[in-house]
């Protein structure tokens, strides 16, 4: 497997920052957050403001692109915020990762609302089918996301909405935090249930807490070793299915300063897995 770091996770670094910390701390690639909203000198966030962020235009992902592979580091993956029903803007983020060479973008199923399931399902089906016509068209995997409060919050909806498409064309990211939110199946089987779909790999961690004065438990993202979720036997069952693609670090916890969050996630995880060894350390 190679392992990799999703910028969204470094709100407070600029691209450039991110780039040198990434290959300092031993990952292979970067993941990309490619939106409008790029972060300024306030308070950084993940969602909110996020300085990390790449523009949604030819000339920033070439320059990124161009930086990324400068410090021998992959660039894994365009991570837009595309809407559902939006081909038109599928199309144009697939010709900016064709046109850079990068290999994939990540696209979502829609945010469940009041239409109810069926024709929400309905519609996604159709886009995804446009999507994967586009995929041929540029040579650009699409890569469904597994999200909480989603219409896919877990694998087998996943899989019931893209399982007839090639996955080279559409594939779905294991993300294994969200399914600690929302959507949990057993790792084996849900691994089984993928099958050629598993694409790419998000790894985070969750914990269940109960607001102070009690009242109903929510979840707060936790670090990598201490939540819900067993990363370590993730891992293990990935290797178990022969999965050798990407494994895209996306802590969103604040118990470590960003540096030593990501050194302390690289060491963890190449603990518990066998990670190819990066360029940057390659002889």
């Amino acid at each position: 497997m190679k392992l990799g770091i999703y910028s969204a996770c470094l709100p407070s670094l600029s691209p450039a920052e991110a780039i040198d910390a990434a290959a300092g701390a031993g990952y292979a690639g970067i993941e990309w957050r490619v939106a409008h909203d790029i972060g300024n000198s306030g308070t950084p966030h993940f969602l909110t403001n996020n300085r990390c962020t790449v523009a949604p235009e030819p000339r920033a992902v070439s320059d990124i692109c161009t930086r990324t592979r400068a410090a021998e580091l992959e660039v894994v993956a365009l991570s837009p915020y595309v809407e559902c029903g939006d081909v038109a803007g599928v199309e144009d983020m697939m010709r900016i990762a064709r046109d850079n060479a990068v290999p994939s973008i990540r696209l979502r199923a829609p945010w469940m609302d009041d239409s109810g399931f069926h024709r929400l399902f309905a519609e996604a089906r159709e886009f995804f089918d446009h999507v994967a016509t586009l995929a041929a068209r540029y040579d650009v995997q699409a890569l469904l996301e597994i999200h909480q409060r989603s219409l896919c919050p877990s694998v087998s909806l996943a899989h019931q909405l893209i399982g007839h498409l090639s996955p080279d064309r559409v594939g779905v990211i294991y993300d294994v935090g969200n399914l600690v939110v929302e959507g949990y199946e057993d790792h084996r089987m849900a691994l089984q249930i993928l099958g050629d779909h598993l694409a790419h790999v998000h790894v985070k961690n969750a914990q269940y807490v109960r607001p102070a004065g009690g009242g109903v438990w929510t979840h707060r993202w936790s670090p990598m070793d201490d939540g819900v979720a067993d990363i370590p036997r993730v891992l293990g069952l990935l290797a178990e299915a022969g999965y050798r693609g990407w494994v895209s670090v996306e802590d969103f916890s604040d118990s470590r300063p960003v540096h030593d969050r990501l050194h302390f996630n690289a060491r963890f995880l190449r603990q518990h897995a066998d990670f190819e060894t990066p360029l940057t350390q390659r002889l």
